[in-house]
């Protein structure tokens, strides 16, 4: 992800729910004019297969046909071209969907797409020879991350929280953006004093060895789904079959996902991308291990979005009252099972 503070963020996302509250638009052709939209607009990953790619790629959407129209650099960059209207749908980790919505942006939240597990984690990694051992050696130190404001600076803090410091304490701790390509090496360079990896990175770097891990998220908080893609109110509202067809394919992939092998998963996800012919590299997808996502086809609940709430308010990003989770996610549009 691009590198976003905490600040810029949600002002960045409180501009475009202000401007997309104002004009109302954000929606593709379709509804009262002449049926519904059979066409939905989105943004990929370089390298990755998303999973509304995958569900159209097994049959899961039918008539309805995604639009790629590029590549998003970030979640809250993914979900602001929703709001906008360059896109029809977009995805980021349920903390920014808070913000776009408390921003006054008409969008909502339809499915999780990604979350935490046994497998798919981020860890917080020292060197093997670091003295810092616990929360309190973190004071005075720099943690890298890909973006301020979002899921790892809230998974320090709440490390941090649960093991006694202070807000004083807790501010001495000093959370700085590192590319994601480039944690491993600040980490070993000493740079840093504690690195944030995942995925591909993670396994990489443990391979090489000289490194262990202070915490990760899935130590704090057990298995949880943290993003969810979103679709505009007007959306919705004008095209509530697509939608339906839409939610419930991703559901379908994730189910798919979750079911299939590994490496039959892998397998068509290479293909995929092969098919597409964007010039991807598609050496990583061999380290796929899940989506991560906890509930039964991504439905959502209440729990993953008051986490987040509950954090943006003590960081005054958001006022207590402001947002209830019950109003920022439908699962009216899954049908998966029904």
């Amino acid at each position: 992800m691009a590198p976003i503070t905490s600040r810029r963020t949600f002002l960045a996302l409180a501009a475009v729910g202000a401007a997309s509250a104002a004009c109302g638009r954000a929606t593709a052709t379709g509804g009262s004019g002449g049926g519904e939209t059979k066409k939905i607009r989105y943004q990929g990953w370089a390298g990755q297969v998303t999973l509304p790619e995958l569900a159209e790629d097994l049959g899961y959407f039918g008539e309805v046909k995604l639009e790629w129209v590029g590549n998003t650099i970030s979640g809250p960059q993914d979900i602001q071209s929703a709001a906008t209207g360059q896109t029809d749908f977009g995805g980021a980790f349920n903390g920014a969907v808070v913000k776009l919505i408390a921003a006054g942006a008409p969008v909502k939240a339809v499915i999780s797409y990604y979350g935490v597990d046994e497998a798919t984690f981020s860890g917080y990694y020292v060197l093997a020879d670091s003295p810092v051992r616990s929360a309190r050696d973190l004071q005075g130190k720099k943690i890298g991350m890909n973006t301020l404001g979002a899921h790892s600076e809230a998974m320090l803090d709440i490390y941090l929280q649960r093991n006694g410091l202070s807000p004083a304490e807790i501010g001495k701790v000093e959370p700085i953006v590192i590319p994601p390509v480039n944690g491993e090496q600040t980490l070993r360079q000493k740079q840093i004093e504690v690195a944030v990896l995942g995925g591909v990175l993670r396994d990489k770097a443990l391979a090489a060895g000289g490194i262990r891990p202070l915490f990760s998220d899935f130590d704090l908080l057990g298995r949880f789904s943290a993003g969810t893609f979103v679709l505009t109110n007007r959306f919705l509202k004008q095209n509530p079959n697509t939608s339906r067809i839409f939610v419930t394919g991703v559901a379908r992939a994730i189910e798919w996902s979750r079911t299939t092998p590994r490496e039959e998963v892998i397998a068509r996800s290479t293909a995929i991308i092969q098919r597409r012919g964007r010039n991807e590299d598609t050496s990583t997808l061999k380290y796929w291990r899940s989506t991560g996502v906890a509930e039964t086809a991504g439905r959502i609940n209440d729990e993953e979005f008051k986490l987040w709430i509950d954090w943006l308010v003590s960081h005054g990003d958001i006022r207590a009252g402001q947002v209830r989770p019950g109003d920022l996610y439908t699962n009216e549009f899954n049908t998966y099972g029904g």
